[in-house]
């Protein structure tokens, strides 16, 4: 039998078209899928933040500050001789001249931390005030009063009166942090309460800053600006994970790089605020400074690493532990060192009277020495000036002359040190780069002590590097190394 073929008629052909056209745009492409998920992802993250600024939003305050400042008199500028002419006391009357005070007013931010009301700050906010105002996001006000503050890391801790329950943040782990994270600034800028940014965080550790004593800043590119001293900066969680501190600008405003002092750093502090009002930190008793590619070949390390002790204190908590001028220390109670100013913030959140144990590298060999951490001195004093000069050291740029007992007294050294006194520095010489000024005293060359000029000589004769040197400098009440490399 013939089999036979049947074709739709036209009709029926658009009518197939017709459906299968329907079925194709009724049903979603990948692109079109891909899309929609993208934007609810984007919706979600959005919403996110959204959470974390409601939850954060109503523990954050806005302080108001009062100070009386003096000011000697006269129009503002008025040091100048002419505003000194009676001419204007005859037409301004005697108050011109004379001093007088006014009210300065400031403000910034803070966080609530606990229900009893405490609030962590910046001392720069509360520094010198005569009186404090809170405000709240709801805009109840209260008065505060300082409990604490800690000039040497800027953070500061005030108390408000509530008899209801304030709402509070969590304190995060800054440790923990990472670098490309999400961040949520919050404060009063410019006086604009309440304003939230966000951004990422750009850095951890930042020191040598030229803000604080004590630096290990979270940089963050969230916009911070004057105001918003003293705020929160939260992680996704909502957690505080910074005190927002300071902004590096040319104009005033932001330009994209802020500062926060991280939390794990403020722990450390508030507890200490609270209970005593004041903070107690631990103390070595070394003058130290990070390892170069210099000092380590001078000190043969096999790596750039740690930090070199140039000086032990007598009778400190490194002396009695027998730490010795020379060592490198390479790791804190097992953790690595990264430079000078990390072995001093971790020393410095030590409590005085614990035991920690450092891990050294002396004469080549490493070791490890357990030393009992002591209180930190109130401070230290600095000395140093030019005098004519009798010696030479020309190649590095450096004149020399012997440490007389008039000398000494005049620079503020004792009876007892010993060495030779760097009389002037040639500019652009190895000196001046490596920072050495005139009125310092070199005791060491090469590692061996030196008392006189005519010493010094004798070390230098015995040098194999004749362009290079290596001197242990002394200046004000601490002593370094220095490597200098004629030109």
């Amino acid at each position: 039998m013939k089999s036979q073929t049947y074709l739709p008629s036209r009709s029926g052909l658009l009518a197939l078209l017709f459906l299968f056209s329907f079925i194709i745009a009724a049903s979603p492409s990948p692109a079109r899928a891909e899309a929609a998920d993208d934007i609810a992802l984007l919706d979600r993250s959005s919403r996110a933040f959204v959470n974390v600024v409601k939850a954060a939003q109503p523990a954050v305050v806005n302080i108001r500050v009062e100070k009386s400042v003096e000011r000697k008199g006269g129009f503002p500028g008025d040091g100048d001789e002419m505003f000194n002419n009676p001419f204007f006391e005859h037409f301004f009357g005697p108050q011109f001249r004379g001093p007088h005070r006014f009210q300065q007013q400031g403000q910034g931010s803070g966080f609530i931390i606990n229900r009893d009301g405490y609030i962590l700050t910046n001392n720069h906010v509360v520094e010198g005030a005569d009186t404090i105002t809170v405000r709240l996001s709801d805009e109840r006000e209260f008065k505060a009063k300082l409990v604490g503050s800690d000039p040497q890391t800027d953070v500061a801790m005030i108390k408000i009166q509530d008899s209801g329950n304030l709402p509070t943040l969590t304190l995060g782990n800054s440790d923990a942090l990472e670098v490309g994270e999400w961040v949520i600034a919050i404060g009063n800028p410019f006086g604009l309460n309440q304003t939230v940014t966000v951004g990422v965080v750009s850095a951890k550790g930042r020191n040598r800053v030229g803000i604080n004593e004590y630096e290990s800043f979270i940089q963050t590119d969230a916009a911070i600006n004057p105001g918003n001293s003293g705020g929160p900066l939260l992680n996704t969680h909502g957690e505080v994970i910074g005190i927002n501190s300071a902004l590096f600008s040319r104009t005033g405003g932001y330009m994209g790089i802020g500062f926060a002092i991280p939390i794990n750093m403020v722990k450390a502090i508030e507890d200490q605020l609270q209970k005593h009002g004041k903070v107690t930190r631990g103390w070595l008793g070394v003058a130290i400074q990070d390892v170069n590619e210099d000092l380590a070949k001078s000190f043969d390390l096999k790596q750039a690493k740690g930090i070199l002790i140039s000086e032990v204190q007598p009778d400190s908590p490194a002396s009695k532990a027998e730490m010795k001028q020379g060592d490198v220390i390479l790791r804190l109670n097992g953790a690595e060192l990264k430079d000078v100013s990390d072995l001093r913030n971790k020393v410095a959140l030590i409590t005085p009277g614990t035991k920690a144990t450092l891990t050294i590298i002396r004469s080549g060999s490493e070791k490890m020495i357990d030393v009992v951490i002591g209180e930190q001195p109130s401070g230290f004093g600095k000395t140093g000036s030019g005098l004519p000069s009798q010696g030479n050291l020309e190649q590095f740029g450096l004149n020399l002359q012997d440490l007389t007992p008039e000398l000494a007294q005049q620079l503020g050294y004792t009876a007892e040190q010993k060495g030779v006194v760097i009389s002037a520095v040639a500019p652009g010489s190895p000196a001046e780069k490596a920072g050495l000024q005139a009125g310092y005293l070199i005791e060491e060359v090469n590692k061996v002590g030196v008392s006189n000029l005519k010493e010094l000589q004798l070390v230098l004769k015995k040098s194999t590097q004749p362009k290079r040197i290596l001197l242990r400098v002394h200046s004000g009440n601490l002593s370094q190394y220095v490597v200098l490399v004629a030109q």
